[in-house]
């Protein structure tokens, strides 16, 4: 009797422990905000897809001088059920003794379906809202079409749909979208809030307001279907190295792209970030999809220069949400070291940096519009 009287005794505890919240059981660094003190000294930025290479380029932006300066506290925060390995980022945060970067798991179920509306992750949303200062969205992959009511094109790579599902609701829930206009975004209650979506934080950006992606630039633009077409089209219209799919064996050939963009005449670029009318700079790029139809209340902040490819957009009700299709944050930015090339053909190697200083106002670009994302943090009140 006293074996089954334990037994009974333990079946009771375990039943407790794994019907408790998760606010109550196995509470680590992975839910940071859980315990993160409030109101919060300092600024907490929140980061979604906090991987090894998100990391890598906050640290370098720091190296630049561009980070705030006092007190900062950056939050990675990601679904549990992305198939990134965030325990490379965790471990290199804690052998480099980043105290000053955590981390936050959300583990809430999602569906397609449940994707714009009030849904197990709607607290979640609101609480990592209410206890940051500012949000970044970073690169990745492919978001899977169907998300924006499309058919998947046979260029389109799914590779990591939660993440999608995850990321597109957070933006549906900050600022609402055309998939339900009766809601209620979590900035209409602080409309200053600044958010910058990089890549696929600018396709996000728009899915998730209810806009629609060209899945494919070169084939669905330019209405080539091969690789040698594109490369004669001429490096204003690479979005990606073509080279580098000819000729993968050739480390020296840039993978990704640098080239010019027009910028709207309206945009932050110009009204807020001091670019002149005649600045076309060139950015850093690496991407094959980007927006189509606009979600609502976004419109084009920069495009290509032949003016078909959009490559920033700004949302007209809030005014510090932008999206860069362009990479501002990669660290190859700043490198110094001529060890790149375009094409096969070219003679000599070239410094992505000195390769901006050389086409003004590349990167001084590059630097002002951090200098202004970062400006706009503020401590929530």
């Amino acid at each position: 009797m006293r074996k089954r009287g334990e037994f009974f005794a333990l079946a009771a505890t375990f039943l407790l422990i794994i019907a408790a919240p998760y606010s109550l059981v196995g509470q680590t660094q992975e839910r940071y905000l859980d315990r993160a003190p409030e109101p919060h000294s300092g600024i907490r930025l929140t980061i979604l897809y906090p991987s090894v290479g998100t990391i890598k380029a906050l640290l370098a932006l720091r190296d630049q001088g561009l980070l705030p300066t006092g007190a900062l506290e950056i939050v990675g925060v990601y679904h549990t059920q992305e198939r990134t390995n965030y325990e490379e980022a965790k471990k290199m945060v804690r052998e480099g003794q980043l105290s000053w970067i955590q981390f936050h798991e959300v583990s809430a179920t999602l569906t397609p379906e449940s994707l714009f509306k009030a849904n197990a992750a709607s607290r979640e949303f609101a609480d990592i809202f209410g206890k940051s200062d500012g949000l970044i969205f970073f690169g990745g992959p492919d978001i899977p079409p169907s998300v924006y009511g499309a058919k998947t094109s046979l260029l389109t790579g799914i590779e990591d749909p939660y993440r999608h599902y995850f990321e597109v609701s957070f933006i549906f829930h900050l600022l609402g979208g055309s998939q339900d206009d009766s809601f209620r975004g979590l900035l209409e209650n602080r409309p200053d809030f600044p958010v910058l979506a990089i890549c696929l934080g600018c396709q996000t950006l728009n899915v998730g307001t209810g806009g629609t992606l060209v899945q494919d630039i070169w084939t669905e633009v330019y209405g080539k279907a091969f690789v040698e077409d594109i490369i004669q089209l001429g490096q204003d219209s690479w979005h990606t190295n073509p080279w580098r799919r000819i000729r993968p064996d050739d480390k020296s050939i840039l993978s990704y792209m640098i080239h010019p963009v027009a910028l709207g005449e309206k945009s932050k670029f110009r009204t807020e970030m001091g670019l002149e009318p005649g600045d076309h700079p060139s950015i850093m790029s690496s991407h094959h999809q980007a927006a189509l139809k606009l979600g609502k209340d976004l419109v084009v902040a920069a495009t290509s220069l032949d003016g078909k490819v959009v490559e920033a957009i700004e949302h007209t009700r809030f005014p510090n949400v932008l999206g860069t299709q362009f990479h501002p944050e990669f660290p190859i930015i700043w490198d110094a070291d001529p060890k790149y090339k375009f094409a096969p053909a070219d003679k000599e190697l070239f410094a992505v940096n000195g390769y901006l200083k050389a086409h003004p106002p590349s990167l001084e670009f590059e630097k002002k519009l951090w200098t202004w994302f970062f400006g706009k943090l503020r401590p929530a009140k």
